[in-house]
């Protein structure tokens, strides 16, 4: 999937060129936080395309992906804003994870209607 490549991409930019230039002060704030969110969004697509068969698996991964790419955006904003971290850098992040947050809710959408699709098939076939 062209989200979770992009997702993972962006990660290892951040961790690259973002997070090392976070100072010492941080580690425990905004440095971890942002480490964690920026991990769990192709972590969260790649768990809930394992569980996609289950009535509301994907969906809820999705949701959950979808969320940390808005806390990530936040986090690279306040690296940009509050520590002067490259524009640049912080800008193309901030847009490569606002189009993957728009992908997932797209992704998630199109579930939404694949699952709806799929469960009134299975209860027209099994009241015929």
């Amino acid at each position: 999937m062209e989200v979770y490549r992009d997702t993972y991409s962006s990660m290892l930019k951040v961790y690259k060129e973002v997070l090392p230039r976070l100072p010492v002060k941080e580690k425990f704030d905004l440095t971890d936080q942002l480490s964690r969110s920026i991990k769990a969004i192709p972590r969260l697509i790649a768990e809930g395309y394992a569980k996609r068969h289950q009535k509301f698996g994907f969906q809820k991964y999705l949701d959950d992906a979808m969320a940390e790419c808005n806390e990530t955006i936040v986090g690279i904003e306040q690296c940009r804003d509050i520590y002067r971290i490259d524009s640049i850098t912080c800008n193309e992040l901030i847009a490569s994870y606002n189009k993957s947050a728009r992908q997932i809710f797209k992704l998630a959408e199109a579930w939404n209607n694949f699952e709806k699709n799929r469960r009134r098939k299975n209860d027209q076939t099994q009241t015929i």
